[in-house]
């Protein structure tokens, strides 16, 4: 299982999404993750879901490396559909129904749009930020967009570095845990039987090597940074200077306009786009 966590690992490529500007990247998340919590309708999650199908083609990412960022939240997501389904009351006649508990259609819709709400959120971010960005480039990109913070004295080149440095470490940390988990299991100890307090327990022997070896790899990390003579911003160049092209201003009005077009979605009210579709279509009722 921890194997399978991609967060923050970058796939090194040179397709058309690996090559626009971190800045745009950055800015279409943001893009992203507003239609995505606007989406509330069967039309705007088949916008969002073709969106994430065209972007993991034209990255070139494996769709297993997909799968497997998706794999080890399955569990909470089998339980949030569960607890939406049992607890969402609908109108008319349930579909199930067994002692206290009635299932509708409006809880089973609610759902499979909040399942994948939290897949596409996971997918695009993940595809726009850490698959497809080193984090020295979403470090650049990032303190860039920020830059007008500094008329007020913020910290923006802090601020950018401490987060690629928490990016660059989860994989590094991640390997990490995946050794001490061997190491412990060739001693005998076992992760896997017992109740949540025996298997909370056998963690303890995991989570203090791992937060040792987290503190001697900051403490290192520090020590090369001085050696290198590392200011902060202050003289500081770039050797790579970020500039927007066109493929950038292409790929930011594609995602607005299907920003502003889940937006428009979700504020008419026709009948088209309820969260009713599902039901409407199945008794062909539109």
């Amino acid at each position: 299982m921890i194997s399978d966590i991609t967060l923050g690992q970058f796939f090194p490529g040179y397709s058309p999404l690996h090559k626009l500007d971190p800045r745009t990247k950055i800015i279409l998340a943001v893009l992203s993750i507003v239609a995505i919590f606007f989406a509330n309708n069967a039309v705007s999650f088949a916008l969002l879901t073709l969106a994430a199908v065209v972007m993991i083609a034209i990255s070139r990412i494996s769709f297993k490396v997909i799968l497997r960022g998706i794999r080890p939240i399955i569990i909470i997501l089998l339980f949030t559909a569960v607890l939406n389904i049992l607890m969402t009351d609908g109108k008319g006649t349930p579909l199930v129904e067994f002692w206290i508990i009635s299932i509708y259609t409006e809880g089973i819709v609610r759902a499979v749009f909040m399942a994948l709400r939290v897949v596409l959120l996971i997918v695009i971010t993940s595809m726009l930020l850490t698959y497809t960005t080193s984090p020295i480039s979403l470090t650049d990109g990032l303190e860039s967009l920020l830059s007008p913070l500094k008329v007020i004295r913020v910290p923006v080149h802090t601020f950018a570095m401490m987060m690629s440095i928490a990016l660059r470490f989860i994989p590094t940390l991640i390997e990490e845990t995946e050794k001490i988990m061997n190491a412990q299991k060739s001693r005998g100890a076992d992760f896997s039987s017992g109740g949540l307090i025996k298997r909370a327990k056998a963690l303890i022997p995991i989570l203090i090597p791992l937060i040792v070896s987290s503190f001697k790899r900051a403490e290192e990390l520090a020590t090369a940074m001085e050696c290198r003579c590392y200011r902060g911003d202050k003289n500081r160049t770039k050797l790579v200077k970020l500039q927007f092209k066109g493929r950038d201003i292409v790929w930011f009005l594609a995602i607005a306009a299907i920003t502003a077009g889940i937006i428009l979605l979700s504020i008419l009210p026709y009948k088209f786009v309820s969260p009713g579709i599902i039901y409407d279509i199945a008794f062909f009722k539109i």
